[in-house]
């Protein structure tokens, strides 16, 4: 090698691949599971938070139906719990964005807890 010459580092490859199945996970219920598939493969930090934090959302979505059922008060509560779930929604696909390992608002950190032995 010549004097001079810089030493150009290896492309961060897996910081890209690692970002790819944590946007993934908050791109519709086909992206998640496309994210779950990508995740088996190579297996990383970032794309489990962010798996862990989805699969919390959606759950939250599927009881937030139920209370359809239940006239006047549980419209209200379905209403809340949906701008809810809309708002850790745009935050965590910011952060997934952005390569951030933060939890959703409210419930992200419970997410984490009650979901940490999913996508290890």
């Amino acid at each position: 090698m010549e004097q001079g010459t810089p030493i150009t580092p290896p492309p961060a490859a897996g910081v890209a691949e690692d970002k790819t199945v944590a946007i993934l996970a908050y791109i519709t219920l086909i992206g998640f599971i496309i994210a779950i598939v990508l995740h088996g493969q190579k297996k990383t930090a970032l794309g489990a938070f962010h798996l862990r934090q989805m699969v919390g959302i959606i759950l939250m979505g599927a009881c937030n139906f139920v209370l359809i059922f239940i006239p006047i008060l549980g419209w209200i509560a379905m209403f809340a719990l949906g701008i809810c779930a809309l708002i850790m929604w745009v935050m965590g696909l910011i952060g997934a964005i952005n390569g951030e390992m933060k939890p959703a608002p409210i419930l992200g950190a419970k997410f984490q807890e009650w979901f940490k032995n999913a996508f290890n």
